[in-house]
């Protein structure tokens, strides 16, 4: 019995060393083990090299980045919490600017062009039916002068209008009314003064009636003109422009014959760019150049602002109407606009101290031994220079050229 006894002893005995032994020998070395694994070793510029001691980087050659990684990490057998974006966090030692909280003012150069100012054109329409039996003008952009005979008229209407003006001259001469009446009424058919007075003196019709210019102008075509030019001509790299009248051509009561422009006033148009429009304000000074002399300005103010944008080039225009009568700007003539815009004040950066990320802008923030992402809000552009709203102050040091630090592998994660 006593035999048996020792034996148990023994065996408890050796049992509870063996266990000493496991939990000093075992767990210490783990515990080792455990903080050497804690220690992780990568590349700021490329994340996906992991190193468990220092070294360099086997792509770039950059000096391999300690990284302590926590229990939680470790117990979690996913890498994805070692491979940060680089652009989220960025070491290095790079150009530093700071916002500045001051007050800007640019100028805006506007590229425009002389056109014909529309409300200053005139419809020359045919006031009875008829057939142009004469044109004395053949194509468009023809010159004419207040006065100047444009075609010959054929008309029944106008014939029998002056049949009944004889008649009532050389029978009822006493009923004035009448007579007026019927003269009033070759008036507005389109006959002049001195054409009535030579009927009456004549007392002889006349089938034709010239028609002359009511104003001094450019003839320009309507809208339903068309070139009448033949197939050989309309393929030809020509100029001319020919109207679509011609003689032997009916015309209806009412219609546009032709539309005469005037280059006395005509408009100057200039496109702005989309991000400029905050800028720019009707009856603004511009001043204006031509591409004849440089050095020769014009000063004038911008009357009208028009809001329909254009889809092509993403601007809007606005016109400045000119007194021609002097200048005699051609119209097609390139033009050069500068307005001054009026100095605002607030928070502004260089654009390069920001890149955009498409629906966000971001800057680079200095923090201790790198830089950090930020996302930012942002106003008005002027020159080189952004004004910022919202996301950093002046008390914030960024990165001097945002673009620098953009990583094309990585993907941007701004706070």
């Amino acid at each position: 019995m006593n035999h048996y006894l020792k034996y148990i002893l023994a065996f408890v005995v050796v049992f509870l060393i063996g266990i000493a032994v496991y939990f000093f020998v075992v767990k210490s070395g783990n515990h080792s083990e455990k903080e050497h694994q804690n220690e992780v070793y990568t590349c700021s510029m490329h994340p996906q090299i992991i190193r468990d001691k220092p070294g360099d980087c086997p792509i770039c050659g950059m000096t391999l980045i300690k990284k302590v990684v926590n229990d939680d990490t470790v117990n979690n057998h996913s890498i994805d919490n070692l491979l940060k974006p680089t652009d989220n966090y960025i070491v290095g030692n790079y150009q530093t600017t700071t916002a500045k909280d001051t007050t800007l003012s640019s100028t805006i150069n506007l590229p425009g062009i002389v056109a014909y100012d529309p409300n200053s054109s005139v419809n020359i329409a045919a006031r009875m039916n008829g057939r142009i039996e004469r044109l004395y003008v053949n194509y468009k952009y023809q010159k004419v002068s207040k006065g100047q005979k444009l075609f010959d008229l054929y008309s029944p209407e106008l014939l029998t209008e002056q049949q009944n003006y004889i008649y009532l001259i050389s029978n009822d001469a006493e009923n004035r009314s009448i007579i007026n009446a019927s003269k009033q009424k070759l008036l507005l058919y389109g006959m002049t003064q001195n054409q009535i007075n030579g009927l009456a003196s004549s007392k002889k019709v006349n089938p034709q009636i010239s028609i002359y210019s009511p104003a001094s102008g450019i003839i320009d075509g309507t809208e339903t003109m068309t070139n009448s030019a033949t197939p050989a001509m309309q393929g030809s790299n020509t100029s001319t422009e020919f109207l679509n009248v011609k003689e032997g051509s009916y015309i209806k009561k009412g219609e546009v014959v032709f539309k005469l422009v005037n280059t006395d006033k005509v408009w100057g148009i200039f496109n702005v760019s989309q991000g400029y429009n905050s800028h720019i304000k009707a009856n603004q000074s511009i001043r204006i150049t031509t591409e004849l002399d440089k050095d020769e300005f014009i000063d004038g103010k911008i009357n009208f602002i028009e809001t329909q944008l254009n889809p092509a080039d993403k601007t809007n225009r606005i016109r400045v109407y000119l007194n021609n009568n002097k200048l005699k700007l051609p119209i097609g003539l390139r033009l050069q606009g500068t307005v001054k815009t009026n100095p605002v004040n607030g928070i502004w950066i260089q654009k390069k101290g920001m890149v955009s990320i498409g629906t966000q802008k971001i800057v680079f923030l200095k923090k201790e031994n790198g830089f950090k992402a930020s996302a930012i809000k942002t106003g008005l552009e002027m020159d080189d220079f952004v004004q910022i709203i919202d996301g950093i102050s002046v008390k914030d040091t960024i990165s001097q050229n945002a673009q620098y630090l953009i990583d094309s592998e990585s993907f941007i994660k701004a706070e």
